[in-house]
């Protein structure tokens, strides 16, 4: 046996016997409580890197991925841009030319139809705004000025707050009464036809509601007899 042979035996061995001692030292340290939690964190922190990794790795692929597409499509515009260029260059001959009288044609046609379009918009007549009035609220000095027997034990604020519900009745009702059928569900759609029934000539147009009880309405007794002391 060469000696060539016989050193590269011993550094061998002695690379095993290496080995194993750290082996052994690692598995005795493994073994020691004050150094056991570090190496679990250790191990733990190992499989969160090679997640990691893994990751990284697909990530690259995509990217990889992309970017053959993206030469792909590069290459695709250069050969659309190619043959864009080489048909503007050569056009054939026994094509048709635009003439001047074509292109002041089509522009004068294209002005034309903006005319008209503006012509019709114009003609189109505006909606008008359709305000409704809603009933004015009391003042604290108009409330203590109703004669006793006409408050009973309503308050300032009940009043008001009885107002205020009929002004939102009332513009509820003609809010449907001025939209357009085509837009309306059914059950709008019949609430639409009974507020027509429900219309007479003295109350059309002038913002009524018929949905309140009588108890509901006497508070609304108050606030008239308040209206007509301000027309007073």
């Amino acid at each position: 046996m060469a000696s060539s042979d016989l050193e590269d035996l011993c550094f061998h061995i002695n690379t095993k016997i290496s080995t194993i001692k750290k082996t052994l030292q690692l598995r005795n340290i493994g073994q020691e409580p004050s150094l056991k939690s570090m190496l679990c964190k250790i191990g733990h922190e190992m499989v969160l890197l090679h997640d990691l990794l893994n990751k990284m790795e697909m990530e690259v692929q995509q990217q990889e991925k992309l970017k053959n597409l993206l030469k792909e499509l590069h290459k695709s515009a250069e050969r659309d841009q190619n043959e864009a260029q080489h048909l503007r260059e050569n056009i054939p001959p026994h094509l048709p030319k635009p003439t001047q009288n074509c292109i002041t044609g089509l522009t004068a046609k294209c002005e034309e139809q903006t005319k008209v379009a503006e012509l019709e918009r114009a003609k189109k007549p505006t909606k008008e705004s359709r305000l409704i009035k809603e009933a004015p609220l009391i003042t604290a000095e108009e409330f203590e000025s109703v004669p006793a027997y006409m408050k009973g034990r309503l308050t300032y604020n009940q009043i008001n707050a009885v107002v205020q519900d009929m002004n939102k009745a009332v513009m509820g009702k003609y809010k449907i009464l001025h939209q357009p059928l085509k837009s309306m569900n059914a059950a709008v759609r019949n609430l639409y036809h009974r507020f027509l029934e429900e219309e007479t000539k003295d109350t059309k147009g002038r913002g009524s509601v018929r949905a309140f009880t009588p108890v509901a309405l006497y508070p609304l007794d108050i606030a008239g007899a308040v209206r007509n002391r301000r027309s007073g």
